[in-house]
């Protein structure tokens, strides 16, 4: 028994040291065993050598971008298109009268006070004269001349004496008119600076006149020559077409 357990250490013993020379296959694939490395050898990579870091995380699909091309065809609306053809079409003339007399004179002043510049102008045309303002004959030169001492005083300063050679001499003529409209306007005017003996009759004939010519004036202008039109019954305000 003692003698069996010596042979068996002993086969075991020489079993081990056969494996470690390798000299005992087994079953399967061999395995190699990993040579040693030498340092000296080994070269080191750089690092734009190395390998690139692969993401975990896979890329989104590319998702091809459609333009749209804006729409042509939207309403817009009539405030915006107005004022698109304000800002595209600054030429804006208009032809304002006809004036003649005290009426002339006050159109003249308001108009001044625009500072319109050169872009105010004026022409004369030939008016037929339909309708007067006036103070009924007077006994002679003397009550003339007290008569418009009168209009003075109320601040009347245009006027005109009818001559000696006029079927209506000795009268005093305060303003003549195409409409009348316009010189029932000026008749209460009159009125209201106290002139009582005034007169609105009808005068057939013809005189000079002035109509004011605005260029290219602006929209605020505009309206604002829309609103003075009112204080002038008789006058005629329109759109005309700009001439250079």
């Amino acid at each position: 028994m003692r003698t069996f357990f010596w042979i068996l250490l002993l086969t075991n013993v020489i079993f081990f040291a056969l494996i470690q020379k390798g000299w005992v296959w087994r079953e399967g694939p061999a395995l190699h065993v990993q040579p040693e490395l030498n340092e000296e050898k080994v070269i080191l990579l750089d690092d734009e050598l190395s390998l690139p870091q692969v993401s975990s995380r896979a890329p989104l699909p590319h998702r091809p971008v459609i333009s749209h091309p804006p729409p042509t065809d939207l309403p817009v609306p009539d405030a915006i298109s107005s004022s698109l053809a304000t800002n595209t079409n600054d030429q804006l003339c208009m032809e304002w009268g006809d004036f003649s007399g005290a009426e002339l004179k006050l159109a003249s002043a308001v108009l001044s006070s625009m500072q319109l510049g050169n872009k105010l102008d004026k022409r004369q045309v030939d008016q037929v004269i339909r309708y007067w303002v006036y103070i009924p004959p007077l006994k002679n030169k003397t009550a003339v001349q007290q008569k418009v001492a009168q209009l003075k005083a109320r601040g009347i300063e245009e006027y005109f004496i009818v001559p000696d050679n006029d079927p209506w001499r000795g009268a005093i003529s305060l303003g003549v008119f195409k409409t009348q409209e316009a010189a029932n306007n000026f008749h209460n005017v009159l009125r209201g600076k106290d002139v009582r003996s005034a007169r609105v009759g009808a005068r057939a004939g013809k005189q000079k006149a002035t109509i004011f010519i605005l260029k290219g004036i602006s929209p605020a202008t505009e309206a604002r020559i829309n609103s003075l039109k009112k204080d002038f019954p008789g006058s005629e305000l329109k759109n005309v077409p700009c001439t250079h």
